[in-house]
């Protein structure tokens, strides 16, 4: 966990070290309940040892939560940032029951968009930072084919093509990698 926080990335997920952790979880909690019929029985010396183990319990509980919700954030995270569909490298690095939880978060997230601002929806992902300027200067990284403005102009995207663009439209082809913002 703290390895990949401090890179902010997004690694593999640690299945082995995730089921070592739920089996020393059964083992503790199953000699706790061996020794919870004992001390019933009248063994009280027991109940420190139960109450020891009782905590290793709710402490590998808390780490394992930790873990997973650090990841949820992360991935969730990558949605802001890459928008719908994420990159093979990415995808790469997540479990089944991530991408799962991503699309679901995906579809959750678009439903509440398009109920929100009038006919079109409102695109949250947009302008995270706020905008300088309302156009911007852009060059094509790959080739993409016709890119429509809302106006009706159509505009070829060709790779190595300089295009001056509203920012909105292009923001979502930047994070793809399809469009570079052009500093002058």
């Amino acid at each position: 966990l703290l390895q990949g926080r401090s890179l902010g990335l997004l690694l593999d997920l640690s299945a082995d070290g995730l089921r070592q952790a739920l089996e020393e979880m059964r083992a503790l909690y199953e000699r706790n309940q061996a020794d919870v019929s004992e001390a019933k029985s009248g063994r009280t010396d027991l109940i420190f040892l139960i109450r020891f183990r009782h905590c290793c319990l709710l402490r590998n509980q808390r780490c394992v939560v930790a873990y997973l919700y650090d990841r949820l954030l992360r991935i969730r995270a990558l949605r802001w940032e890459y928008g719908s569909v994420l990159p093979n490298a990415i995808h790469f690095h997540m479990s089944a029951e991530e991408v799962e939880w991503f699309n679901r978060y995906k579809k959750s997230l678009a439903t509440y968009m398009r109920s929100v601002g009038g006919e079109e929806g409102l695109d949250l992902t947009q302008d995270i930072k706020p905008p300088k300027s309302l156009y911007i200067e852009v060059r094509c990284l790959k080739d993409y084919g016709e890119f429509e403005i809302d106006d009706g102009t159509t505009v070829l995207l060709k790779k190595n093509s300089q295009h001056f663009l509203p920012r909105w439209k292009c923001e979502q082809l930047i994070r793809q990698g399809i469009l570079e913002h052009v500093l002058s």
